[in-house]
């Protein structure tokens, strides 16, 4: 290989999980031609994570690397919904909702993506045109014992839980969206394999040469253990203000803003292995930790908006006078929903005893985030890490998880 292919196969190679051929991938890149690279998402919320964003910034790499981005809007995957990793029938969402949503996701990927060389694609567009005897004979084209190798399938159906026959048409449906636009190239993430392997397996037998897959790692949350989601509150949302953006991605330990490094940042791998190398001679992680935050602000508010993220910030977290080395802990939120404060704070250590924790809470010297507690009800909802605080000194960093 050039020099050239050596360092677009390492900036593509960045963070990825897995390359399904890498080879066949290389010998793509010596065509010197620009791939289609295709990256699809249904659009079932309104808003996206950061969690979503790893995808899309992998497309924003290969954009660079000149290659043509097809951001695969599934308008009519969505109505199906992906049964991936589910144990019960997804509630299918109206066209009307469908679409709302469509339009939000346009209006958010190009704070990442270059609107100019980015071609947008709903596969309703080739999906309706197909009609039943289309669907029929794509259905031909696999059969159930197949589909029941599928992990959360086979599990629902020992289970005996119900599987509806659409959610069978769902990897057809995205295997032949690759078909349709004749894709190089597909993106997704870890739990998507089943799905854009069969994008591989349809092309074949439409005579197409099959996809290269790249497989990226679903992003951890605020909690560095569960994948980011809404439900679990441990997200970052790309429409948050930038105070909040930049007051959570200050909450993430240290281990975990490597991860973010490697899946959010655009800095270049010797960016980020000078800043390991620094810390390793004495520097503060926070003021590295400072430099991703003000990186990933800027990219969704502009430079503008890092000013007063800082300040908006400072306000809630304090985290001027948080330690980076504190202890931490793990625990199980109670059947109401919650850790109560008195038993985190004794369970965490930063008191010695229930008694000790009513005591400081009336004297508000209890703080979560930064934020002084009196309440001896409030409790630390799940999928979230905190920093609690007793007194000026004692400090703890506490996961809760369900």
């Amino acid at each position: 290989m050039t020099g050239s292919i050596n360092d677009a196969l390492a900036l593509i190679k960045r963070g990825a999980e897995e390359i399904l051929l890498e080879d066949e991938l290389v010998e793509r890149l010596k065509e010197g031609r620009p791939l289609r690279i295709k990256a699809g998402f249904d659009p079932t919320a309104p808003d996206l994570h950061l969690g979503h964003t790893v995808l899309i910034n992998k497309l924003k790499q290969f954009q660079d690397l000149g290659h043509e981005i097809l951001f695969l809007i599934g308008d009519f995957t969505g109505l199906i919904g992906d049964p991936t990793g589910k144990n019960q029938t997804r509630k299918p969402l109206t066209p009307e909702q469908v679409a709302e949503n469509a339009k939000t996701y346009e209006e958010q990927i190009f704070k990442i993506l270059d609107r100019e060389k980015t071609q947008i694609v709903f596969n309703s567009s080739w999906l309706e045109e197909l009609g039943a005897a289309g669907m029929i004979q794509l259905a031909a084209k696999h059969t159930v014992a197949r589909m029941l190798e599928r992990d959360d399938f086979s599990k629902r159906f020992k289970g005996e839980q119900p599987i509806a026959i659409h959610e069978f048409l769902y990897p057809l449906i995205q295997g032949y969206d690759s078909v349709a636009l004749k894709a190089d190239v597909e993106l997704g993430g870890t739990d998507q394999k089943f799905n854009l392997l069969m994008g591989r397996e349809l092309q074949k037998a439409d005579g197409q040469r099959p996809q290269t897959v790249v497989m990226m790692p679903l992003l951890e949350g605020l909690d560095g253990v569960q994948k980011m989601s809404k439900s679990l509150g441990n997200y970052i949302g790309v429409g948050d203000s930038p105070s909040e953006m930049y007051g959570k991605l200050m909450q993430i330990s240290d281990d975990l803003m490597w991860r973010y490094f490697e899946l959010l940042s655009f800095r270049s791998n010797e960016d980020i292995d000078s800043y390991k190398a620094q810390i390793a001679g004495g520097v503060n992680p926070r003021e590295i930790k400072v430099k991703l935050a003000e990186e990933i602000v800027v990219r969704f508010h502009g430079e503008d908006a890092v000013k007063d993220a800082h300040k908006g910030a400072g306000n809630k977290f304090a985290w001027g006078d948080t330690p980076d080395d504190m202890p931490g802990c793990t625990l199980v939120a109670d059947d109401d929903g919650g850790v109560p404060i008195i038993s985190a704070a004794r369970e965490s250590g930063i008191v010695a005893s229930a008694s000790a924790a009513k005591g400081m809470l009336k004297q508000g010297a209890i703080r979560v985030d930064g934020e002084s507690i009196t309440d001896p009800g409030f409790k630390l909802k799940p999928g979230a890490t905190y920093v609690c605080q007793a007194g000026k000194k004692k400090f703890a960093r506490v996961t809760v998880t369900n």
